[in-house]
């Protein structure tokens, strides 16, 4: 298999999904967003899933759709919570190169204006700041490559992404 897809992983808020339709346009790539995929698949929101089945659920359900996945040249926006689900995400891991988006704290609070409605995966008594502390460690863990957030916008983040992708590479790109 080849590992031709790019995969961003990052906290919510961090600009995934609009880093990675931007970033597929312009390598010409496809855009996956795992997150729709669970949603048209459950045929409900992230949260209504999270607050009828609960968090394990929605993990179990994530993971059977990592695992199911099989991209070739995209771009593949992850849930924030993709870092609980080891073995889709390894998975993914093979087909592509694994990009955290690191935003912090601050920026991160100020992007998400409505929590409760984006289907933010964590316990109900766990603030924000106890997740951003809880994920970093595991999205530093996972990155192949860190992409930061800070002080630039999505059109920014992809074009530094398409640049350290190259570099990483000897043979040209498929969109070169």
């Amino acid at each position: 298999m080849n590992k031709n897809n790019i995969i961003l992983i990052g906290m919510p808020g961090a600009g995934k999904s609009t880093v990675g339709v931007i970033l597929a346009k312009r390598i010409g790539f496809d855009f996956i967003d795992t997150d729709l995929i669970i949603q048209a698949r459950e045929k409900c929101r992230l949260q209504q899933i999270i607050d009828t089945h609960g968090l394990k659920k929605f993990r179990h359900i994530e993971e059977q759709i990592l695992l199911g996945l099989h991209p070739e040249h995209s771009i593949i926006a992850t849930g924030g919570s993709v870092v609980y689900c080891e073995k889709g995400l390894e998975a993914l891991g093979r087909t592509g190169t694994l990009i955290y988006i690191q935003a912090s704290l601050t920026d991160l609070q100020k992007r998400i204006a409505d929590m409760g409605q984006r289907g933010l995966v964590m316990a109900k008594q766990q603030t924000f700041d106890q997740l951003y502390q809880e994920r970093t460690p595991l999205y530093e863990k996972f990155a192949e490559l860190t992409i930061s957030a800070e002080g630039i916008n999505a059109e920014q983040v992809a074009k530094e992404i398409e640049k350290k992708i190259c570099q990483r590479r000897t043979a040209p790109m498929p969109w070169s």
